[in-house]
């Protein structure tokens, strides 16, 4: 595994020159981010920082074929590390066939330092269909917040770090139909030799891009659903909608529904408005005692959100030609009227340069036990992050 993250490294290094020549582009990213987490101001906190550099590489090897590869490396050091226990396992957990992928290089009392390789694939492409064969990011997705159609790469809106998403390990055909329409079939296997296949089939009809998926999830459910993405008038109008069943014992099982719609709209000023409101019924099989149980839980499609009603409005406004804020809020009836407020300010130092801050403020209440009553939790997050851009 050492030999192949060299070989990468050394590999990319040797193409960055070339970054804008036909057939091979390499780029990528390198972040820090500072982390704050306490409950109230004069509270203490604990901080964690990390050193996150991004290197994506491709290569059209032909007018048919392509190579592609994405390399994540993270050193984060601090609090967490020390204090959370199970962070570390946690943060490195790579759930695909390919485990060998994501690495810990290091591993101290107070820091780790990570490298996975989230993209990592080959791709035959003509004008009628496509294969793609290895780590890849498969998006089945039509709402803003909560997708119920994402069955293979399910992931948090709170994760704003990582714009990439996670991939799978999986082969992929896409056949095109039509100029607007598409047949998508997806076989995934995981580190537990579970395997997720599924069909989908997206078109275009009185204006809105339809689908109609269906498929098996591991050894745990059947699943069928349908998303759509428009517009009412002037306004976006987004939604999904999925039912899970168990594969054991069919007919005496009830199944799970999530259901996901929103609306969206920019004015002529470039305000931006999103609403979205989701209805998750496995959320009745959780019982979270803190905030951390849900915000570090591992992630699925059935776990996407954090109350069996969720309720979005997120607001963003470019206030210079540099500087963009939004602020986002999260109502979360489930946990005792919970909410999670989450504003940002983002400023362009320059055309490879980002300084953001943001923060998730979270209040809300958990039931410890059945002999306890429901105890308060407020947990502040605060993040400064430094971007440049290759």
């Amino acid at each position: 595994m050492k030999f192949l993250i060299s070989l990468t490294i050394l590999t990319t290094m040797i193409f960055l020159p070339a970054k804008g020549t036909e057939r091979i582009k390499a780029g990528g990213y390198v972040k820090f981010v500072n982390t704050a987490m306490f409950g109230k101001f004069d509270s203490p906190w604990m901080v964690e920082n990390m050193i996150h550099n991004r290197i994506n590489f491709s290569w059209q090897m032909s007018d048919n074929m392509s190579f592609n590869a994405g390399m994540r490396n993270r050193f984060i050091y601090g609090d967490f590390v020390r204090q959370f226990p199970g962070y570390t396992d946690l943060i490195s957990e790579d759930a695909g066939l390919f485990k060998f992928l994501s690495q810990t290089i290091s591993s101290a009392n107070s820091s780790i330092l990570l490298t996975t390789f989230d993209r990592l694939n080959l791709e035959y492409s003509n004008e009628s269909f496509s294969v793609t064969a290895g780590r890849q990011r498969i998006n089945w997705g039509q709402s803003f917040a909560w997708n119920p159609n994402d069955i293979f790469n399910a992931y948090s809106f709170l994760d704003f770090d990582y714009e990439e998403r996670p991939g799978s390990d999986a082969v992929r055909i896409r056949i095109f139909p039509g100029f607007s329409s598409v047949v998508d079939f997806a076989v995934k296997m995981d580190r537990d030799n579970r395997i997720t296949a599924a069909g989908l089939y997206r078109f275009n009809k009185w204006g809105y891009d339809l689908q109609f998926m269906a498929g098996i999830i591991g050894k745990e459910d059947i699943t069928a659903g349908a998303g759509w993405s428009g517009s009412l008038g002037k306004v976006g109008f987004t939604g999904e909608a999925a039912y899970f069943h168990p594969q054991k014992n069919f007919r005496d099982t009830t199944g799970v529904v999530i259901v996901s719609a929103g609306l969206n709209y920019m004015f002529s000023n470039s305000l931006m408005i999103n609403v979205e409101g989701a209805y998750n019924s496995y959320f009745n099989n959780i019982s979270p005692e803190s905030f951390t149980d849900l915000y570090y839980s591992p992630l699925s499609v059935k776990r996407i959100t954090f109350s069996k009603f969720s309720w979005l409005t997120q607001i963003s406004y470019p206030v210079h030609p540099l500087i963009n804020a939004s602020l986002a809020a999260m109502y979360l009836p489930s946990l005792g009227d919970g909410f999670i407020a989450m504003p940002s300010l983002a400023y362009s130092a320059g055309n490879n340069f980002e300084i953001s801050i943001r923060a998730q403020l979270f209040s809300g209440e958990f039931q410890k036990n059945e002999n306890q009553g429901s105890v308060s939790e407020k947990i502040n997050m605060v993040f400064l992050r430094f971007r440049y851009s290759f």
